[in-house]
């Protein structure tokens, strides 16, 4: 039996664990599971399952309702059947969390056809934020970490083989071992790899970790395991905060480097970020802010030793942890003619891609990850969203507009969410936190690390974080989805005074446009066209 629990919907009940507690913990509010019972655990599970208050227990995807839809989707869905595309060939390049999802709906949405699914990876879907978490700490194996098996699914399953070229016109993926597979439709949902320290004989040292994989969780862990003097982390994102958190956890000494003035700034702002700064610091991390790693050193039999920082100082530590965010795996789309590059693969609210001269095409579609579409919420702004709940909605959408006509195809509206735990603390986010000008926290304290900031742009509220108090995350998403104003003027019992706004600080909402120039030809309306260039790899 596997087992996934969609943490965005978890509100810390508790039921789980008391009828489950060899499979499910509650520590605060933050719960941590085995995602591999063994079978003897078969009943509790099931018994959880139906007990949790808000269904967050999913133990066969096929079963599960949709997730994150809005109330024009949902009434879609209600409508009477429409003629469905139910022969041909479809294929899914990217076979991680969005991939295997879609695979999963397109045959409950009734496909018949041939359906094929290709991944670089030669592991069956798993899933990735266990990694930094049970993983690390030794509470779960890395090999646990596999997603819960759709019912039987008939598929052509192709592991540890990449997609390497798109031929969008002819209809055909090719792959790195020389075959070519034709398709119908296809579905691009090749998700991002983590982003590797630039100096590669630095990064070749031993002792030098990334984290996306199961391979670098297994090799992590083993690294955290033997006790190191000391772990030096490189970023105070959400991925290095949480590896940070576990070694205080294991109770290894970690000193944190961040280029900006705190953790998690450029995700939450500044006010939340001096909250997470306060809380690392408290548990005993070494936090280093407005800094950079300038280099790291090994010794001569190519071991890590430690790291020269920008403000002249030097850590010595044997392991590093490089968590500097993540690289979009669209360079295989180079030459496709679709609007793929650093900033993802452009696309319409339908999850269909879009093409270099911005024509939305029919037979390619997008989800997860890499997927650059535009939110009605926030002012039809183009985002990439790297998170659980955006890639299982999406792939949702994509799956049934795929094989739906043009009447009865869905938009993608689902309010971003996500979640994170570390120190003790479950934090949880609904909205986009950037798309901010102001922020307010709305109920409890900051100082006691437990409490709700609202976020809001031009007298609305566009976002809400939560610090152990993800019961009211659903709330506050209603408010978001009614475009309520800001400051929300809803009373609380645990509000302590009159909330007062203050500035957001949040990062500029710049758009990635780097590494890609566009250039367009023709004179002719009908021969004009717009080409993407793209630097030579290095």
């Amino acid at each position: 039996m596997r087992v996934i629990v969609d943490l965005t919907r978890c509100q810390g009940y508790g039921q789980c664990a008391f009828l489950a507690p060899d499979v499910f913990t509650v520590r605060d509010e933050a719960l941590l599971y085995d995602l591999d019972p063994g079978g003897e655990q078969r009943e509790h599970v099931l018994r959880a399952a139906a007990a949790c208050p808000v269904q967050a227990i999913h133990l066969d995807w096929t079963q599960t309702r949709r997730v994150g839809l809005s109330s024009a989707a949902r009434l879609l869905a209600e409508q009477p059947a429409a003629a469905k595309m139910t022969e041909g060939h479809i294929v899914i390049v990217g076979a991680s969390l969005a991939g295997a999802r879609a695979a999963g709906v397109l045959r409950r949405e009734g496909f018949g056809g041939t359906l094929t699914v290709i991944g670089d990876e030669i592991h069956e879907p798993y899933d990735r934020p266990p990694l930094s978490k049970q993983v690390l700490t030794g509470q779960v194996p890395s090999g646990h970490t596999m997603l819960p098996r759709l019912r039987e699914v008939e598929a052509e399953w192709i592991a540890g083989t990449p997609a390497t070229g798109l031929d969008v016109a002819n209809k055909r993926v090719h792959l790195a071992d020389g075959r070519e597979i034709g398709f119908d439709r296809v579905l691009l949902a090749t998700g991002t790899r983590a982003r590797p320290w630039p100096n590669e004989a630095e990064a070749a040292l031993e002792g030098v970790h990334t984290l996306r994989t199961l391979e670098d969780a297994a090799r992590l862990r083993e690294a955290l395991a033997a006790r190191p003097r000391r772990v030096l982390v490189l970023g105070a994102g959400f991925t290095g905060s949480e590896i940070a958190s576990v070694c205080r956890e294991l109770d290894l000494p970690v000193t944190v480097v961040e280029r900006g003035p705190s953790p998690l700034v450029s995700a939450l702002g500044a006010m939340i970020g001096g909250v997470a700064a306060r809380m690392h610091r408290d548990h005993g991390v070494d936090l280093r802010c407005d800094t950079t790693v300038t280099a790291l050193e090994g010794d001569a039999e190519g071991r890590l030793r430690g790291a020269r920082l920008s403000d002249g100082s030097t850590v010595e530590a044997d392991v590093a942890v490089v968590a500097l965010g993540s690289i979009r795996n669209v360079e295989w789309l180079h030459g496709s003619g679709l609007a793929a590059g650093v900033w993802g693969v452009a696309c319409d609210a339908g999850c269909r891609a879009v093409d270099t001269n911005g024509l939305v095409t029919d037979d390619v579609f997008v989800a997860g990850d890499i997927a650059r579409f535009p939110h009605p919420l926030y002012q039809y702004q183009f985002m990439t969203l790297e998170h659980w709940g955006n890639a299982v909605a999406q792939a949702e959408i994509a799956a049934h507009n795929m094989v739906s006509d043009q009447a009865h195809r869905w938009p993608h509206l689902s309010v971003p969410v996500f979640w994170s735990t570390q120190f003790g603390v479950n934090i949880k986010s609904v909205g986009v936190p950037t798309f901010a000008d102001e922020i307010v926290i709305a109920q409890g304290s900051t100082d006691e690390r437990r409490f709700v900031a609202v976020y809001g742009y031009q007298g609305r509220v566009t976002a809400a974080v939560t610090f152990d108090q993800g019961m009211w995350l659903e709330y506050y998403q209603g408010l978001i989805e009614r475009a309520a104003p800001f400051p929300p003027v809803s009373r609380h019992v645990d509000r302590r005074e009159a909330p007062r706004p203050v500035p957001a600080q949040v990062p500029d909402r710049t758009v990635a446009t780097a590494g890609a120039t566009v250039v367009v030809t023709g004179h002719d309306p009908a021969e004009r066209r717009a080409t993407l260039l793209h630097p030579p790899r290095r």
